[in-house]
């Protein structure tokens, strides 16, 4: 099962890197640092907002294997509903957080103003995206990996061709980069509403009955979401700090961290795919209240995040300039990333750790926890941060985040025995 989801996971980051990649053969290095900026606006919202899917699996697990067929009805009716409010209040505070962002990053004039266009473009697509993590976070509840990964391949493909089409045919620059993507994610919504229709009717009958708006239901999902908001503030906080921090750095390095940012990107969301298998398998051993399986199964699930991790770390040794190289065509932004290269590349070490024990714990509804060990690490990055920076610039942001992911990793595992117990 880990496979296909890691599968899945690995082609979501591929919208922003496509997106760097067209851009990146531009010439100017300012067009990617405004695909670097707006994407790292999008990648905020949507990490805030992935407790749609986050939220949605470990409890769909749980209620299929309890048994509870009416549950799992609903919850995919509650996750839908919850990210069409939500994305539609982001469209309506559009302006407001362009706005706060630019107030926060420093930028050159010609990175604000394309960013800002990319930016007023791609946020009409909130709906559309939120609206697919609920889908693919209930169809990872039901074990169903096959159709998020096609959905996902597919919508990837599309976004390639549209942004090439847009960019290099059209010539609309940064502005068709984001209509390329806003297209491709509708496109993917729909797909995905189709999957929930034909998964629905292919539900066995259940006695029971459970109401879309039940009180109690609801009091769980917004407790367990909260806990994941919080916790998600603080990861996408790092990442938008990091990005931040690059763009005071000058142009050329603000280009060269989004490309290696992409290489932490693609790392998270593999070791995601398998914390995403976690969610769902390990979710029905709670429902069953099976800790001898729920431990058995914890420990494949933590093989399959190292074998992830180690072929992560063996990819970006062996390919890893021609990485860089396929992403900008920019000699000095291909300077700068080479010489960091090599911290993306050991990270995965530590990351996988982080990420796995994040499966383990939305797998058991432990969200509390996970939500302080990750504030507790936040605090870590930005003592770092501006302890280090200042003395080492870019090698002291990329220390950062390393004891970022390391605190994490320590914490979750410090804590773990208490969520063993309760099960």
């Amino acid at each position: 099962m880990a496979g296909p989801i890691i599968l899945a996971n690995v082609t979501v980051p591929l919208l922003g890197a496509v997106d760097t990649a067209v851009v990146g053969h531009l010439p100017e290095p300012y067009y990617i640092g405004a695909v670097a900026i707006g994407a790292m606006l999008f990648n905020f919202i949507y990490h805030l907002f992935n407790c749609l899917r986050m939220g949605t699996t470990g409890p769909t697990a749980q209620a299929r294997g309890a048994g509870n067929h009416a549950e799992v009805r609903a919850m995919i009716a509650r996750a839908l509903l919850l990210a069409a409010v939500i994305g539609s209040v982001i469209i309506a505070l559009q302006l407001p957080i362009i706005g706060l962002a630019f107030w926060m990053i420093e930028a050159s004039a010609e990175v604000e103003h394309y960013a800002r266009a990319y930016f007023l473009i791609r946020v009409w697509s909130m709906p559309a995206v939120l609206g697919s993590y609920a889908i693919f976070g209930w169809l990872y509840g039901l074990r169903n990996v096959r159709t998020p990964l096609v959905i996902q391949v597919f919508v990837n493909c599309l976004n390639i061709v549209l942004a090439m089409l847009f960019v290099f045919v059209f010539e609309w620059g940064v502005p068709g980069v984001a209509a390329a993507t806003l297209i491709a994610e509708y496109i993917g919504l729909l797909l995905g509403l189709l999957s929930v229709w034909r998964t629905l009717g292919d539900l066995p009958d259940d006695d029971r009955r459970a109401r879309l708006l039940d009180p109690l239901q609801l009091r769980r999902m917004v407790a367990i979401n909260s806990d994941i908001v919080l916790r998600t503030i603080c990861v996408v906080s790092v990442l938008g700090l990091f990005m931040a921090k690059s763009a005071e750095l000058g142009d050329v390095q603000l280009a060269a961290n989004q490309v290696l940012h992409h290489f932490l990107i693609f790392t998270s969301f593999a070791l995601d795919g398998v914390a995403h298998a976690a969610e769902a398998i390990l979710g029905e051993s709670v429902g069953r209240r099976d800790r001898a399986a729920f431990v058995h199964d914890m420990r494949v699930v933590f093989l399959w995040s190292g074998v992830v991790g180690a072929v992560n770390i063996l990819i970006y040794l062996v390919a890893g300039h021609g990485i860089i190289a396929l992403m900008t065509s920019i000699p000095e932004v291909r300077a700068a990333a080479a010489s960091y290269l090599w911290w993306p590349t050991l990270l995965p070490l530590v990351s996988v750790w982080a990420y796995t024990y994040d499966g383990v714990y939305l797998a058991a509804t432990r969200t509390r926890i996970m939500r302080n060990t990750v504030m507790a690490s936040f605090a870590l990055f930005v003592a770092a941060l501006y302890l280090l920076m200042p003395l080492f610039g870019n090698a002291g942001l990329w220390i950062a985040v390393s004891a970022f992911l390391v605190g994490r990793a320590v914490l979750l595992h410090t804590f773990f025995p208490r969520v063993l117990r309760a099960i």
